[in-house]
């Protein structure tokens, strides 16, 4: 198949299909802008010509460093339309996590705000970054509506030093025709997207997803809703989910452009702007974290704003407290949903529309992806009502880490003909197929929906040059989930190092979400026999603190 326009070639040539049917029906709403499919169409396929003719082509990678935009967006599919790869980063990564993810996958392009341009710049000469390409979250606004932020100092700005390698968001897609090349890839293997996700070795590790991996979530999403979300209909997302996680992009794809819907995007969740954009674009859908939900309800303005166009609600990204469940159906007279997925396979199960879910379960695995539930000592499968890891496999689904081989030996399994992935989640499935969330594993920390890995923070507290060991373990927090604390020995007789000098090294080194909490200092960590960290054990032990404090 030549050409990038035929349905199921690529994931663009699904959402282009969508903005012929539907032309003139706004696909996003952003502060107050609407953009048109046929608008969006159009944006994607100038900066697509505008990649190709700065020189990237087929298989390179190109970093996406903005948070929630139409700019992302349009970054996304133009970067797949050409063949390329979009990674797409946190927008809060240090430059210390930027240099990494970018040498690790080889980039020479990357997309980033004005407001973080200066972290790029920091990292030019240590990668292989060749062109950078500028954009403030406000450049596709009326002029008129930029004019009023800035003079009412309400648009966030950063300086850009212009170079031969700095090029204009705004610009170029406004230089170029929407023609970009024609290119032929092969769906089931070439890459939709590589993002990254914690590591257990102290990096974080790449996630290839091919493009049928990401259409098969797709229509798996547009089946299973297929009676109560119609392609084309009335109903409205609101999408504040990150666009750099699986969760924001499989959400934004399977319930809002891949149905033709319209679609409000935020940059930043502020629970006020929610509950005005659910009340005057009368939303329907609205995807996020327990965390979010949980703001929503403690926002005391919530009673004076008319929510009652909300139908779907869907939770992920962590363990659904059931006060938040009971809560939020008691308020809003809706239940809450769930979803359950991860990184490296995508959404896995999904709460039935046409039932009212029950409370703990996350739901029934998807059609595309099948699943084990073993016993992580023997290996073997377990019987309904007892707690066993996770083990999911798809036949499109990732199957390898990005330049990792022994990070994908340890996660990844060959078995009963297909590659599973062990997703070191505990869980148990009832007589009926619904799947309950038990635990996860001791080295991931889940604080408001981000898998937090506790070895990437280690591994900086480690080189900081008086820390002789680190553990770093999640405390239960009913407001977040889960705070993130710091155990730490100093080397020798070292004194005068205090937590929030630790603290400020973190926050150099690490997006903000990683940053201790807390820090406590010890003489000695618990190991095995064999010298191994029992960080399992330090967290039973919290764990028994915060109990005693409940």
């Amino acid at each position: 198949m030549t050409g990038t326009s035929r349905e199921n070639q690529n994931l663009f040539g699904v959402i282009e299909s969508i903005c012929e049917k539907y032309p003139h029906k706004p696909a996003i709403i952003y502060l107050g802008e609407k953009f048109s499919y046929s608008k969006l169409r159009d944006l994607v396929r100038r900066f697509a010509a505008a990649l190709s003719d700065l020189g990237v082509g087929v298989n390179d990678k190109v970093v996406i460093y903005i948070a929630n935009s139409p700019q992302f967006l349009i970054a996304y599919f133009g970067i797949q339309e050409i063949g390329a790869i979009p990674i797409p980063a946190p927008s809060v990564y240090t430059p210390f996590e930027l240099e990494y993810m970018m040498n690790d996958s080889g980039v020479e392009t990357i997309i980033c705000q004005d407001t973080n341009f200066r972290y790029v710049k920091e990292v030019f000469g240590k990668t292989n970054l060749r062109r950078i390409i500028v954009t403030n979250l406000v450049d596709l606004l009326p002029w008129w509506k930029r004019t009023i932020g800035r003079v009412f100092d309400k648009i966030p700005t950063g300086v850009v030093k212009k170079t031969s390698e700095v090029y204009s968001f705004s610009e170029l897609i406004r230089r170029y025709p929407s023609q970009p090349p024609k290119v032929t890839i092969k769906p089931e293997e070439h890459l939709a997207s590589i993002l990254y996700t914690g590591g257990t070795t102290g990096f974080p590790k790449g996630v290839p997803s091919s493009h049928t991996k990401m259409l098969s979530s797709l229509k798996d999403f547009r089946d299973l809703t297929k009676d109560h979300i119609p392609e084309g209909g009335k109903d409205v997302l609101l999408v504040v989910t990150p666009l750099f996680s699986m969760m924001g992009q499989e959400a934004i794809l399977g319930w809002g452009l891949g149905k033709g819907i319209s679609v409000v995007l935020m940059p930043v969740p502020q629970v006020d702007a929610i509950l005005e954009a659910i009340q005057s674009y009368k939303v329907t859908i609205l995807v996020g974290v327990p965390a979010l939900y949980r703001m929503i309800l403690g926002n005391d303005r919530i009673n004076s704003y008319d929510l009652s166009s909300l139908k779907y609600c869907w939770c992920g990204g962590d363990a659904l407290p059931s006060d938040v469940f009971k809560r939020w159906h008691e308020t809003l007279h809706i239940p809450l949903y769930q979803i359950y997925g991860s990184t490296e396979m995508g959404c896995v199960t999904l709460s039935s529309l046409d039932r009212f879910p029950v409370m703990g379960s996350i739901g029934l695995p998807i059609p595309s992806k099948q699943i084990k539930i073993v016993d992580p000592d023997t290996l073997e499968e377990i019987p309904p009502n007892k707690v066993g890891e996770l083990w999911v496999t798809s036949e499109h689904g990732t199957k390898n880490y990005w330049n990792k081989p022994e990070e994908t030996s340890e996660n990844f399994m060959e078995r009963s003909g297909g590659i599973w992935n062990l997703t070191k989640d505990y869980v148990q499935i009832d007589e009926n197929g619904l799947l309950f969330y038990v635990d996860r594993s001791a080295d991931i920390i889940k604080y408001k929906g981000y898998r937090v890995s506790s070895s990437e923070i280690e591994a900086v507290l480690q080189d900081f040059k008086l820390v002789k060991e680190a553990c770093v373990i999640g405390v239960p927090d009913p407001a977040i989930g889960e705070l993130i604390k710091a155990i730490v020995v100093l080397k020798g007789d070292t004194r005068g190092v205090g937590a929030s000098e630790l603290i400020k090294w973190c926050r150099e080194k690490l997006a903000p979400y990683k940053v201790p909490d807390h820090i406590e200092f010890r003489d000695t960590l618990p190991k095995s026999k064999v010298g191994k960290l029992l960080r399992r054990e330090i967290r039973e032990e919290e764990r028994r603190r915060w109990l005693k404090r409940k």
